[in-house]
Parts: C-alpha cells; sequence; structure tokens
C-alpha cells in the first residue's frame, strides 16, 4: 500500500474481510468520491477491477469502519504525547524524577505541562508536595493534572501566575482552584505549541484506526481559541474529522456553542468531578472521606440548559459520574421534557459523558428520555476490580455497580465509547476489549456490541445513523488490519455458538481475550482520503 493525500476518484478494495452488515461474507468494497459505493464478493469483484481508478490488494487484511472516540481533549492529548507522562511512574520518588529530568531538559519552556500521576496506585498513596516540586523544577512554573484531570498539583511560580487570590493549600487542587492554575498554564502555551500539540493528537489517532474524535471544550477546559483553532486545522489539513462541543450553560453556552461552530453546548459541562479526586458527587459518602463530593449544578440548572439547546436545536450534555449527579442530570432533562414535551427532548439526543454510578431506575430513565450514554469502558479496566481505586473510593460492593454495559444496552440505551483522552489513552481496540471483559462479569456485552457503540455510536451520537458502517452511501471512513483469525466474542456462550454458525450471517471480529495481540492499523481512510499509512506497507 502507498500513501495518497488527495483521494483517488474510485478504488477498489479486494482480497481481504470486509465487516459489513450488508454482507457478512464480503471480501471487497469499492469506494468512490468519498463514500462506499458496494461491498460484496470477490467474484463480483472482478466486474469493477478495470473501472477503477486504483486497485488495493488487501492480502487478507480485515477492513472496518473507522472508529470513533466520542470524548477526547486534542490538545490536552497532544501535549501528554509531546510532554511529561506520569502514569507509567510506580512510585512518588519515580515521578519526581521524571520531573527532575524533564525541566532539565526543557530550559526554555515558559510553562512545563505533565499529567497522569495516581498516588492511589502509589506505595503510601500520597501526591508531591509543592515544595518538592518547586526542589525538582528549580522553581519554575509547572502543571501536573491528576490522571482524571479533576485535580493537579503546582509549584510556587505557576501559583504565582494567576491572577487574583488562589488558595495555597499544599493539596491537590480541585474545582474552581484547580481551573484558575489550568488556565493560567494553558495561557502560557503559545500558538505554535498549540497547534504542533493537535496535529500530534490527530496524527497518533488516525495511528490507530479512528477517524472521528468528539473534542469537548469548554471555558473550564481549555479557550475559545483552542477550540476554533481546532476545527479550522482539522478542516484544512488531513486527518480524523473533529466534531466540537462547547460546555458552558444555557442561554450563554447556545450562543457560544453556535459562534465557535460546535454542534452542542455539551461535553464537560460539569454536574460533579471525579471519584480519584473525590469530587464526584454520591447520594452516601466515600468509604476513604468522610463527605460526597462536589455539586456544581442543581436540577433547576440541567433543565433551564436543556430547554436552552432544544430550543436552539442544539445537543445538551453533562458530565456526571456519582450517583447523585446522574439522579440530577435525570431530574433535569424530566423537568425539561414536562415543559417541551418528551418527543421534542428525546429528538434531540442530548448526552451525558461518564454516567459511571448508574442505578436501575437511572438506566430507565436514560432510555425513557432518549440520551446517549457516552462513556469510557477503559476506566473499568483501569480502576475496576475488588482491588481497584473505585473499591477504595466506594468500598466493594457500589464498586462492583459502575459501569453497567449491558444494563444500558438491554434497555436500549444508546451508547457512544470514548477514552477521554488524555485520562485514560487512545485505543480503540482495547477499549472494546474493556468492555467485553469488564471487571464486573455482569457488566459485559459481546465484542461487537461494544465495537458497534466504538463505530456507529459515536455517529449516532451526534445525529448521523447513516454512518460508522460500511454500506452503500455511507462515508468512507474505514481502517486496514493486520490481524489474526476472526472469531465472534459474547457473554453468553450460547449466543457465541449460534454467531459463528453461517445461518447467523454474523460478521466475525478480531479475537479480543487479555493477553492476546491488538489489531494493528495499516491504513485509515476518511471521507476516502487517506489520512495514515503504516510505513513499509
Amino acid at each position: 500500500m502507498s500513501e495518497s493525500t488527495a483521494p483517488p476518484q474510485t478504488v477498489l478494495l479486494r482480497r481481504g474481510e470486509v465487516h459489513s452488515p450488508a454482507d457478512p461474507f464480503a471480501t471487497a468494497m469499492v469506494v468512490e468520491r468519498g463514500q462506499v459505493a458496494w461491498v460484496g464478493s470477490e467474484g463480483a469483484a472482478d466486474a469493477f477491477a478495470d473501472g477503477v481508478d486504483e486497485v488495493v490488494d488487501l492480502d487478507g487484511a480485515l477492513v472496518t469502519p473507522a472508529f470513533t472516540d466520542a470524548h477526547v481533549h486534542t490538545t490536552s492529548t497532544g501535549l501528554a504525547l509531546t510532554g511529561l507522562d506520569l502514569s507509567g511512574a510506580p512510585s512518588l520518588e519515580a515521578a519526581l524524577a521524571l520531573v527532575r529530568d524533564f525541566a532539565a531538559a526543557r530550559p526554555h519552556d515558559r510553562v512545563l505541562l505533565g499529567h497522569g500521576w495516581d498516588a492511589a496506585r502509589w506505595p503510601g498513596g500520597r501526591p508531591p508536595t509543592r515544595a518538592e516540586l518547586d526542589e525538582a523544577t528549580g522553581g519554575r512554573p509547572l502543571y501536573l493534572s491528576r490522571i482524571d484531570v479533576h485535580s493537579a498539583v503546582v509549584t510556587t511560580a505557576l501559583l504565582d501566575l494567576v491572577p487574583g487570590d488562589v488558595t495555597r493549600e499544599d493539596a491537590p487542587l480541585t474545582a474552581a482552584a484547580h481551573h484558575a492554575v489550568r488556565a493560567a498554564a494553558f495561557a502560557a502555551v503559545t500558538p505554535a505549541q498549540r497547534a504542533a500539540a493537535q496535529r500530534a493528537a490527530l496524527a497518533h489517532a488516525a495511528s490507530l484506526g479512528i477517524g472521528t474524535v468528539h473534542e469537548c471544550a469548554g471555558p473550564e477546559i481549555s479557550s475559545e481559541d483552542d477550540l476554533t483553532g481546532l476545527l479550522r486545522l482539522a478542516a484544512e489539513e488531513p486527518g480524523p474529522r473533529v466534531i466540537g462541543y462547547w460546555a458552558e450553560q444555557a442561554d450563554e453556552g447556545v450562543a457560544k456553542a453556535r459562534e465557535l461552530g460546535a454542534i452542542g453546548a455539551a461535553g464537560d459541562l460539569f454536574v460533579d468531578g471525579a471519584l480519584g479526586s473525590h469530587t464526584a458527587c454520591l447520594h452516601e459518602p466515600y468509604a476513604d472521606a468522610g463527605h460526597t463530593g462536589t455539586a456544581y449544578l442543581d436540577a433547576a440548572a440541567v433543565a433551564a440548559h436543556v430547554i436552552a439547546c432544544t430550543e436552539a436545536g442544539l445537543q445538551a450534555g453533562f458530565h456526571a459520574i456519582g450517583d447523585a449527579a446522574v439522579s440530577t442530570v435525570v431530574k433535569g432533562v424530566r423537568d425539561a421534557a414536562q415543559k417541551l414535551g418528551l418527543a421534542r427532548v428525546r429528538a434531540a439526543r442530548h448526552r451525558v459523558e461518564h454516567a459511571e454510578m448508574l442505578t436501575p431506575d437511572t438506566v430507565a430513565a436514560f432510555a425513557e428520555l432518549g440520551l446517549t450514554a457516552s462513556v469510557q469502558p477503559a476506566f473499568d479496566a483501569l480502576w475496576g476490580g475488588e482491588d481497584g481505586m473505585y473499591a477504595q473510593r466506594l468500598g466493594v460492593e457500589r464498586a462492583r455497580t459502575l459501569n453497567p454495559f449491558a444494563a444500558l444496552l438491554r434497555t436500549g440505551v444508546p451508547l457512544a465509547f470514548g477514552s477521554d483522552s488524555p485520562v485514560t489513552p487512545l485505543d480503540p481496540w482495547g477499549t472494546v476489549r474493556a468492555a467485553a471483559f469488564h471487571r464486573t462479569p455482569e457488566h459485559r456485552v459481546s465484542v461487537r456490541a461494544a465495537f458497534t457503540a466504538h463505530t456507529r455510536g459515536g455517529w449516532r451520537a451526534i445525529g448521523r445513523d447513516d454512518a460508522g458502517v460500511l454500506v452503500p452511501g455511507a462515508p468512507a471512513d474505514y481502517a486496514v488490519w493486520r490481524t489474526g483469525e476472526l472469531v465472534v466474542q459474547a457473554p453468553d456462550d450460547r449466543v457465541a455458538r449460534w454467531s459463528t454458525d453461517p445461518r447467523s450471517g454474523t460478521p466475525g471480529l478480531p479475537d479480543l481475550t487479555p493477553g492476546g495481540d491488538l489489531p494493528v492499523c495499516l491504513r485509515t481512510v476518511v471521507g476516502g482520503r487517506t489520512v495514515f499509512v503504516r510505513p513499509g506497507e
């Protein structure tokens, strides 16, 4: 295969496996003018061979729809890729050593940026103090976000850059204090640095078979210039599609979302924080802290936002993780539906990001109100299990209830999978694996259902039912993979056995059993345009 930056008029891909509901045994596909024109068998492909501009010999490779990552912070992802990554630090001492080395290697940076520390996984469980960071950086400005991006540790020099008063408490900063230091840190990033970070993130996404990302921006997360610059870059340069959201409340948020080119006043409009930072809002106190977290919005504010967005024809959306926060969203959306009519609210396809602590009642309410659950299965892989962070924060019994993907699907709640990168890495097949092999078995879904949530689910979440699937007329967003034998994996063995019967017409997918190799992306195509080719292919 050879890379092309301009789409040929017509392309025939043949001698592979094409994952398509139009033909579960397809081995070939024709792409024309940025759309899928035909899928079918190798024998039928001969009829197209003489009339196309390019023939791609797949040599047995698998072709699937490109993935959609439904929750990304692109610039932060790029800065994490090019900056200090502490996610692998095994201890506080190791993290401080990485900070020292990073500071020494970047003597001219106006501010040092890092991400990914997780004291809950370190011996002793203690984050670095400000004095330790001041020493490690030689007194320079430093911002280090915790892995969940809902708290941070900083140096004294960075606090000195924050306008107005900000707490000098020697502990991880949360809520308004965190937003203030993050704004000061990111304000020191030059436009050129920001664009370079965005390019790095989008190139990395393309190399993983991701064709679309949903950028979850907002005034407390990034900036207006960050979002508009990203949307402009994505429109002008080859790479994944970028769908923008702007998380600002009610009428002001609606106006700003329209002005910035976002499709919704949604994404990380915070109803609460995160479990790791003890800021997710709970009905009952944390098992390891004497409080119930932080509530940023009440039901009245949620209702006002949903009403404003629905009347403007935009999506509303909220960040809600704790059970109290999710209940607040449900009550607010229900109140909005009582004013506007249930059908009108359902048609808007409003979103809830993360939605981790659900009950049977709130799951049913999501289905009733037509709410999309934009969820991150890697959270369970990273923090689930009886010895994980969830169990530390909530106790084992409450932790077992988190991320109930199977219950959501059974109830008819639309799922859209994402990473919340840089909270967890861009890793689409790893995300599908995490959902199919959830640490709590009753929450597992089939690989096929998880794959659909990470491809078609993201398109449905933006109101497009015609995309994310390789059928004639759909956008030609696809990825080519080197992988092993295709199988059907489902939590119920009876379903798996039937699905492998030729009469079921179920196309196979890669074996994602934990411990095995994940598929390798060979090529990613967006709208018929090649945006990534693995070197040597």
